[in-house]
């Protein structure tokens, strides 16, 4: 299907970031659609441990994870559109085996199918960002292709907890909305996703008009400048990129634990029923769309200070989650999710995404975005079974809260000294050049 909206001023770029947005949306709908529901899947399939229904969501997070590298080769190799669109249909199909599932075990299997499914997403998406998406704009049109994990967020967690808990429809029914979004929205990166073939020739026409209207002398510049950004672009397993990852691991963990046991804390141990616990648990979305808009805006204008917004963000994470476990009433409770949407996971990944995409070489953005997000998604396939285990050996899962800060005050400083001191050799290394 062609569209020629670009004449008028809607640009390919915007349409990417209206898809991705939608993508999001839906892996988040899946993701967050049985927490508020893990009781009745307990007692449907009698299930008796915290950490077997924990095992849903690691199981999903440990295919989703293992998929990670190898999507990044398979996007760099055949392009997003060839990855992504299968990608969904496989997703789709594990939310229908979990749906017609009579056992926890088929339950574990509809889950790694879908984890495999939905893990070509991050490479696809993030490929098409890094590649289409001007440098000016790429933080703010992250964040708004983040939003659409709050989107979903949101829904699953509202919609799953009316239908099933206030409405009294059967637990699988969720499951088969799911896989009917994740269908249409496939459908929507077949019709509007350009092949590598077309997306190439759309890059090397750009690259050509830039290249006419500049002259020469620009030319010869922007290559001196290439040719000295490539110079300086980090290794794969740098000590900056470990320190990527790190950060990114820790981030996750906390986002993945609250996101997979927030519903259960709320009802288990602070008394709160019915849509009041997908609400509760929905505003960590509702405030992360505009943390996410206002600090990529922010970011775009003061690049410099990226590293500093980023830590200070994370170490103000850290601390709503003991705010979380530690205020008296609802009403503080609420706003320490408030605060922790606003500043969390979601207002810091396009930063991390941005500067990861960055310093990557253009032929290798997937692979090198794919890697960051497999060991921040490796907390994933953790934090849910262990926050279930904390929970079945000290009848809480407060101790789970207290784990999450621990290792994203541990991972900041790490991230915050290694750059810092990476910054300091460069300069160094700039004023040697000088002299």
């Amino acid at each position: 299907m062609n569209l020629t909206p670009e004449k008028k001023g809607f640009k390919y770029w915007h349409l990417i970031v209206i898809l991705l947005c939608v993508g999001w949306a839906a892996v988040w709908i899946y993701r967050t659609i049985l927490t508020p529901i893990y009781p009745e899947i307990q007692a449907a399939l009698n299930v008796a441990s915290y950490a077997e229904i924990g095992l849903i969501a690691s199981v999903y997070f440990f295919s989703y994870t293992g998929m990670q590298i190898p999507a990044g080769f398979l996007v760099d190799r055949f392009g997003s559109k060839a990855i992504l669109v299968p990608g969904f249909g496989l997703f789709a199909i594990g939310a229908l085996v979990i749906g017609s599932a009579s056992s926890i075990m088929m339950v574990y299997a509809g889950s790694m199918l879908a984890g495999l499914g939905s893990g070509a997403y991050y490479g696809g998406a993030y490929s098409l960002s890094a590649k289409n998406i001007p440098t000016k704009n790429r933080t703010f049109a992250n964040a708004i292709i983040n939003s659409g994990s709050a989107l979903g967020m949101a829904i699953g967690l509202i919609g799953s907890s009316a239908l099933i808990k206030s409405v009294g429809m059967p637990w699988y029914i969720a499951l088969y909305i799911s896989a009917g979004i994740i269908l249409v929205v496939a459908l929507l990166f077949f019709l509007f996703i350009r092949n590598k073939r077309k997306a190439e020739e759309a890059a090397a026409a750009a690259a050509l008009v830039t290249t006419s209207s500049s002259g020469q002398t620009a030319n010869k510049a922007v290559s001196a400048s290439t040719a000295k950004d490539e110079s300086s672009k980090i290794s794969m397993f740098s000590l900056r990129s470990v320190a990527n990852y790190a950060l990114y691991f820790a981030t996750c963990y906390g986002y993945y634990m609250l996101v997979t046991w927030l519903p259960s804390f709320l009802e288990m141990e602070r008394g709160f029923t019915g849509v009041a616990i997908g609400f509760s648990a929905a505003l960590v979305a509702f405030a992360s769309v505009p943390g996410a808009l206002i600090f990529g805006r922010i970011v775009d204008r003061f690049r410099h200070r990226r590293i500093a917004f980023i830590v200070t963000l994370e170490f103000l994470a850290a601390a709503t989650f003991i705010a979380i476990v530690l205020v008296p009433n609802a009403a503080l409770l609420m706003v320490g999710l408030i605060v922790y949407g606003f500043v969390g996971k979601l207002a810091v990944d396009p930063m991390l995404i941005s500067l990861v995409s960055e310093r990557a070489p253009t032929e290798k953005v997937g692979r090198f975005l794919t890697t960051f997000n497999f060991f921040g998604m490796s907390s994933s396939v953790v934090a849910p079974f262990v926050t279930g285990l904390i929970a079945d050996m000290f009848f809480t899962k407060v101790g789970g809260f207290y784990l999450a800060c621990g290792l994203i005050v541990v991972c900041a400083t790490f991230f915050l000294i290694v750059n810092i001191r990476s910054k300091a050799k460069e300069k160094a290394e700039q004023s040697a050049e000088t002299l």
